[in-house]
């Protein structure tokens, strides 16, 4: 009797093992196909806005939670404009790091600067309000003038104390190679010259992505440099998000240019995205452009942050077998 009792409830057992699985596999299947789909209305939009943009558009955007991207001439050249302040405050956050360890010759944040008339370039409205010879400011000062306000003099000063060379090394290093701070901020013969500060989209993105992942700055001096690019600032990525969400950013404005990259901390799903435009007829064109594509962006990791437990724990695993 036993034996027969055993040979009814294996069979059961396998079979109920492998509908649970097939069960869990075609649950799998429904919540890919979705997330395609809304993968694609994303495509879709940003395709959308480039037919109808009169002028040249870059996208790059990432999934940091899976590493999905989606690229739109995400290796094509684009002038930067202050976008390349992202690159002098990576260099910034590293050389203060390496002072910390004790290397010699390198800034800190704590350094000091005495204002100077001879510093002072046009679009720097805090700086140019100061005293020459009399206000000192401290290097994480003038990043957060750098940050918050673009200061254009207050970047030069970095840019002196840091060293351009060095600013292009960390870039090398992390293989940016069509990623140049070519010259400083106002210097309108290096502009006519043709020697433009220059990144891609796809470079932008893998240097907020190696930064974020801590393969720039160690973890605390990540976080501090997050919180300093989060500063508050008049900027095209936030301008359709919630206002409490925390967004590390740098945009750009050069006549016919207009630039956006940073990461989106949105809870359970942060991204990063870069949106670079150039040839405008437009420039507001392009601010509209970039909110729209951030908009949209936010709107498709929005509902994956919100979905189901089940689905969030198919995309860990998803991720986890991609590694």
């Amino acid at each position: 009797m036993k034996r027969t009792i055993a040979s009814l409830i294996l069979p059961l057992l396998l079979f109920t093992n492998s509908t649970s699985a097939q069960s869990n596999l075609n649950a799998q299947s429904v919540y890919d196909k979705k997330l395609k789909s809304l993968w694609t209305k994303l495509e879709s939009t940003i395709n959308e806005v480039d037919r109808n943009l009169d002028g040249v558009l870059g996208v790059a955007i990432e999934d940091l939670s899976t590493g999905q991207r989606f690229l739109l001439h995400g290796d094509s050249i684009f002038p930067q404009a202050s976008s390349i302040k992202i690159a002098v405050l990576a260099e910034l956050y590293r050389q203060a790091q390496l002072s910390a360890d004790g290397a010699s010759g390198k800034a800190k944040l704590t350094d000091l600067y005495t204002v100077r008339a001879v510093d002072l370039v046009q679009d720097s409205d805090i700086m140019g309000g100061l005293t020459p010879g009399v206000t000192q400011l401290t290097n994480r000062d003038l990043a957060t003038l750098m940050v918050a306000v673009s200061d254009n003099s207050a970047t030069n000063v970095l840019i002196d104390r840091l060293g351009m060379e060095s600013v292009n090394a960390l870039l090398d290093n992390l293989a940016l190679h069509n990623t140049r701070l070519r010259r400083k901020m106002m210097d309108v013969k290096a502009a006519t010259e043709g020697r433009e500060n220059i990144s891609t989209p796809q470079d932008m993105l893998t240097l907020l992505e190696k930064i974020y992942q801590g393969k720039v700055l160690n973890k605390d001096v990540t976080a501090d440099f997050f919180k300093m690019l989060s500063t508050h600032k008049d900027s095209f990525i936030p301008r359709d998000l919630p206002d409490d969400l925390q967004i590390a950013n740098k945009p750009g404005e050069l006549e016919a240019v207009r630039t956006d990259s940073g990461i989106v901390f949105l809870q359970n799903r942060p991204y990063i995205i870069c949106v670079m435009t150039t040839y405008l007829a437009r420039e507001r064109d392009g601010e509209e452009a970039i909110a729209k594509i951030s908009a949209s962006a936010y709107r498709y990791f929005d509902r994956l942050a919100r979905s189901s437990p089940y689905g969030r724990v198919i995309s860990e695993r998803n991720s986890a077998a991609a590694k």
